[in-house]
This record gives structure tokens, sequence and C-alpha cells, in this order.
């Protein structure tokens, strides 16, 4: 069975592979910039353009840059605490420097992994099923679209429904996005919430990954509240937040959709 210092560890390296540092950079004491340099095995859902990416596991600010943002980057980490380099006022900042090249802040959130120490699988007022690849296919509707992706439909590993009779109610979905990770999605049919059925389906997924020999991660904003609060009771705990700078069209493009 993995450890809590055996999933950070592989959560780094990952991360590390993600843009192009290494993993010890996350533990040391200063900020630490790289050039902008994914492997090969990066998470999968990263799309390019990316001009830059902050990372914070919080001892310090590793931040992969592009030429065009090296030096705007650089001055940054050195007039903010690493911590606040990822929130307003100071983003403004950045922003402001950024704007002119045609750049600007794009994605902003929080990852959590498992805290071995509390991780068990919750109760349920509703039968839990556990559905292994193929055994989900038809479950690419709108209302699982957190849970499954059809877009990347390939990655998609391993699933918990909740069921009320033969009604689907909710679902856990994960994602091959690493070789070592698989990132769970949750969705709760809206008359079923606050019934304990996202956190019950949330741990016995992770529950499932962690037996198969991989590390599930779970991803929210900050503002998404209900989100972070299934995160913690299901076991998961804060381990990482990261902040990506795209260039402007890219995030219009994205604002469109």
């Amino acid at each position: 069975m993995m450890t809590n210092i055996d999933i950070l560890g592989i959560a780094m390296e990952q991360s590390a592979a993600d843009i192009g540092c290494r993993a010890e950079d996350f533990r040391a004491d200063e900020n630490v910039i790289v050039p902008f340099a994914p492997a090969p095995d990066a998470k999968k859902y990263y799309k390019p353009p990316i001009t830059c990416n902050f990372i914070s596991y919080g001892n310090n600010t590793v931040a992969a840059v592009t030429d065009e943002v090296a030096g705007i980057v650089t001055e940054y980490l050195s007039r903010f605490e690493f911590y606040h380099c990822f929130e307003t006022p100071n983003m403004h900042w950045l922003s402001e420097r950024l704007a002119p090249l045609g750049q600007a802040v794009c994605f902003m959130a929080e990852y959590y992994l498992p805290d071995m120490n509390r991780l068990i699988s919750l109760p349920c007022a509703y039968e839990l099923k556990v559905l292994e690849k193929g055994e989900f296919e038809d479950l690419y509707l709108k209302e699982w679209s957190n849970a499954l992706c059809y877009d990347r439909k390939h990655l998609d590993m391993l699933a918990v429904g909740a069921y009320d009779g033969d009604q689907l109610v909710g679902l856990a979905g994960c994602s091959a996005d690493a070789a070592e990770m698989w990132q769970i999605g949750v969705d709760v049919l809206p008359e079923f919430r606050r019934k304990g059925v996202a956190a019950a389906i949330t741990s016995k997924l992770a529950l499932e990954i962690t037996e198969r020999g991989k590390v599930p991660f779970y991803c929210t904003a900050w503002s998404n509240i209900r989100s972070v609060r299934n995160a913690i009771k299901s076991g998961l705990i804060p381990a990482w937040a990261e902040m990506t700078v795209k260039p402007v069209d890219s995030v219009n493009e994205i604002n469109l959709q």
C-alpha cells in the first residue's frame, strides 16, 4: 500500500515532467524558474500553446516560462511572497505586463491527493457499483460530463455509480491523465445532492484507484466550495496549486465555448 510520502513523490515527479523541471525543485526554499519544456509523459490535458505555468506545493513557486515572458515572471516572483503570486491584487501586476505581449492568465486551480490515513469507503444510502472500462459506454451524457469526457474517452478507465434502484443518481469517473495518476471527476443529479452521494462515490473510486497501483487526484477551483468540501470529506487534501498563462486569443476561444 502506498504511503502519503510515496503519493506526494509521484505527484511531484509528474509535475516535473509536466513543465520540465526537477521534482526536488518543488521542495526548494527559493522560487525556481526553468524553460517550459514538457516531457512526452506530461499530463494529457495540457494543451498548447502555454506561455508559462506556475506550480506550488507549498514550499515555493516553480515557474516554467517561454523566453518572451521570462523577464516579467522573474521580476514577479522576486516582488511577492510565492503564495501571493496566485492571487489578486498582486496578479494585476503580472496581468498588466503580460497584456502588451498578447498574453493573459488563463487557468487557476487547486489539486488534491488522498490522505491514506483518512481515506476510507464512506457509507451511502444508495447501492454503489464499480464500473470497469467498457461498462460505462452509454453514460457519455451531459449529466455525467464531469465524471466522463467524451472527447478523451479513451483515457476514462474506471467509474463508481450510485444507484436508486435502476436509476443512476451519481457517478465518479477517472481518466488516465498520466501514467501513474488518474484524475477523478464527479457528478450527482441535483435532487440527490447533500445526501452524501458525492463523497461516497469519490472515496470509493479513490480506493479502487489505489488498489490498482495508481494515484488518484482531484482538481477544483478555490471558489467551488461544494467541490472543495467533497474532496476534504472524501479523504483528499490540498497538495498543489497551478496557474497557467496563455495567449489572449486562446483565452478568448475558451470564453466563446
